[in-house]
């Protein structure tokens, strides 16, 4: 008797655990991100701009920066437009979203990129690079609200 109202007691407490857990997962919801990304280096490069964030009909600015480490030479401007997903508040964009990447700009090109922070915003980003950018390298991107 006793080990059946413990597990049934188990049950219950798993179920209200799942349940927490698809509720989190059911509230999360999607915005709409623009980003232009100036970009240059000699080996080490760095990154800086800007952008928007469109959630629940309320715009937020954005700023981004970042590193790169491997071959990278050249100078370029991209202008990024996607989907961000997976977010629950503005904050959620905030963060370190790190690719490995290859790429070769003269002129201009088509760029498109999926990356995933440690909140587990998804950014699905495509738009135009124009430059001259020859890259093959591991970098980082950190985004903060403004």
């Amino acid at each position: 008797m006793q080990l059946s109202s413990a597990i049934r007691a188990m049950l219950v407490a798993l179920i209200a655990f799942a349940g927490a857990g698809l509720s989190s997962a059911a509230q999360a919801d999607s915005g709409t991100i623009s980003l232009t990304i100036y970009k240059a280096g000699w080996v080490i490069g760095g990154s800086g701009g800007g952008g928007t964030l469109n959630f629940r009909g309320k715009s937020y600015r954005l700023s981004a920066g970042g590193i790169d480490y491997g071959l990278v030479f050249g100078g370029s401007k991209t202008v990024l437009r996607g989907r961000v997903s997976n977010i629950n508040r503005p904050s959620d964009v905030a963060g370190v979203y790190g690719a490995a990447g290859a790429g070769l700009a003269v002129g201009g090109g088509a760029r498109a990129i999926v990356l995933t922070n440690q909140k587990g915003a998804v950014l699905e980003l495509s738009g135009q690079q124009v430059g001259l950018m020859a890259n093959l390298d591991l970098s980082g991107l950190a985004i903060s609200l403004k």
